[in-house]
């Protein structure tokens, strides 16, 4: 695509299913990495991958030549596929169906970085739930009652 300049900054959270805290201490650390690799190899670059025990946010660059819903989808199906193969005893993990994406300015890229990388520390006073109806309410986004997040 020549003469095609971006800079599609997204911030990602989504998941696990029901929210069961399966991202233990053990997982995380290679989750992770593993997660960023998967992104790059679609050819994204991923800024910061972390999370707590129920959900990931990832702060990527989206490349004008894909699909965020299609880049989703891939990083949810093959990091559950390693989690099935690398981890056993998670047969039972699974990621939530959806997700939740948020346009970041380049102006913001630091603040989102730093917001990503203390989720151990926000998320002693506030579950995900709580997060996510911060992050839609700031961003006008209505809340559907059947999400069960209100």
């Amino acid at each position: 695509m020549a003469h095609t300049y971006t800079d599609l900054l997204v911030h990602v959270l989504f998941s696990t299913d029901k929210r069961q805290p399966f991202l233990d201490q053990e997982l995380r650390p290679r989750l992770f990495p593993y997660m960023g690799g998967i992104l790059k190899r679609l050819g994204s670059v991923p800024l910061m991958v972390n999370g707590v025990e129920d959900h990931v946010h990832l702060l990527l660059v989206l490349p004008p030549t894909l699909c965020l819903a299609d880049v989703i989808e891939k990083l949810k199906a093959n990091s559950s596929k390693w989690i099935h193969e690398s981890f056993p005893r998670m047969r039972r993990f699974a990621w939530q169906s959806g997700y939740t994406a948020f346009s970041v300015s380049p102006s913001n890229r630091e603040r989102v970085l730093d917001y990503i990388s203390r989720q151990e520390e926000h998320h002693r006073k506030r579950s995900y739930q709580e997060e996510v109806l911060v992050f839609l309410k700031k961003s006008g986004i209505a809340v559907d009652p059947r999400w069960g997040l209100d």
